[in-house]
């Protein structure tokens, strides 16, 4: 166990509210237990209690302790904010940690919030990561191909507009809800930046995108 995450995981249990636990862990439909804080709560104090750890490897180090051995969800949130911190945020090196961390949370509080280090690292390194994501977007896990389809939400004018080809195709007859969400989701964000190309897309493929998909890529498209 490392010093930073003993601490954060001491500090999560001063700030618990174990009254709204049980309704945490029922809207998020989770196995693992929560202490009763909120989100924001337990992502600001790994914030708080990393401040000034410039070291990677601590970090990282601290980070797998809290996710590993967490015994209720909210050492994974305080993990996955500990992953987004400058020394850690937008490293190759760190793909093996993000990509445990979709794989063994297998949920979309965590695969999302993963995907915003995807996207960082996506900025920092394209031309190794690319062919990464690329592969990612026929795995046989699904949250693995969610995530190689939001990758790129907030990249705006940086999207690289194959690869978010590449990632949505293989995926647009898949039946899984959070597949189906994730492909609109994408689009609806890149229409943001060019809402030409995402209502061609969406044209070009009216008879594979799900309604789904197509509602929500649409939701703010004339």
């Amino acid at each position: 166990m490392t010093v930073l995450a003993d601490s954060i995981r001491a500090a999560l249990r001063e700030v618990a509210d174990p009254a709204i636990a049980p309704g945490q862990q029922a809207y998020m439909k989770s196995e693992m237990p929560f202490l009763g804080v909120k989100v924001p709560v337990a992502r600001r104090a790994a914030r708080q209690l990393a401040r000034g750890t410039t070291d990677a490897a601590e970090l990282r180090a601290s980070a797998l302790d809290l996710w590993r051995g967490a015994t209720h969800r909210e050492e994974r949130y305080a993990a996955t904010e500990l992953m987004g911190l400058r020394p850690v945020r937008g490293r190759i090196e760190e793909m093996p940690v993000h990509e445990e961390m979709i794989r063994t949370g297998a949920w979309w509080d965590h695969v999302d919030e993963v995907a915003h280090r995807l996207a960082e690292t996506l900025d920092a390194h394209p031309a190794e990561l690319t062919p990464v994501l690329r592969g990612w977007a026929t795995d046989e896990d699904f949250w693995i191909r969610r995530a190689s389809i939001i990758a790129q939400l907030g990249r705006r004018e940086r999207t690289d507009v194959a690869l978010l080809v590449a990632a949505i195709a293989p995926n647009l007859g898949d039946a899984e809800f959070f597949i189906r969400k994730a492909i609109g989701w994408a689009l609806r964000e890149y229409g943001k930046t060019d809402p030409d190309w995402v209502l061609a897309f969406v044209a070009a493929h009216e008879g594979e995108l799900s309604g789904l998909s197509r509602r929500e890529a649409l939701k703010h498209l004339a």
